[in-house]
């Protein structure tokens, strides 16, 4: 559901390039409009995306997407030239964005929820705390607040 919905996000950045192209300075209201609501689509989507994508890659792809479909509108509507090093340089950057979540393929690990922060803090921080969990109260060991769930660097 992640990659869907950052293809998605993609083409919005494409659609918000496009528009912010066609606002004239945000003179003219509805690719402004246009330009506002696909920016936040686009924001939104990526967002939701690197909740379970790598940040590098989901940025990668994302912006991938985006720099290719607004270069081909531009191509296809005749705002920019067509040449064939710019269709060559276009390919490789869809091949680049095809390929680059291939590369590593180890699973990313997930953050820990709010119970598995104070959990680890109250035994993997502070040995005293494993050993007896109830003699130490929260923030008793060297900077880590437990009871409230997360951690002070010191």
């Amino acid at each position: 559901m992640s990659w869907l919905v950052l293809a998605l996000s993609g083409v919005l950045e494409a659609v918000w390039a496009t528009a912010l192209g066609k606002s004239e300075g945000f003179s003219r209201l509805t690719p402004s409009l246009v330009f506002a609501l696909a920016l936040t689509g686009s924001m939104a989507g990526l967002a939701y995306a690197m909740r379970d994508l790598p940040v590098g890659t989901s940025y990668a792809v994302w912006v991938g997407i985006g720099a290719v479909l607004t270069v081909l509108y531009a191509m296809l509507t005749g705002d920019e030239s067509v040449s064939a090093l710019k269709v060559l340089f276009l390919a490789l950057i869809v091949g680049s964005v095809i390929s680059h979540p291939h590369t590593n393929l180890a699973p990313r690990p997930r953050a820990p929820t709010h119970q598995g922060v104070k959990r680890q803090a109250r035994a993997g921080s502070c040995p005293a705390r494993a050993a007896r969990p109830r003699a130490y109260g929260p923030g008793t060991c060297r900077g880590v607040r437990s009871g409230y769930g997360f951690f002070s660097i010191s």
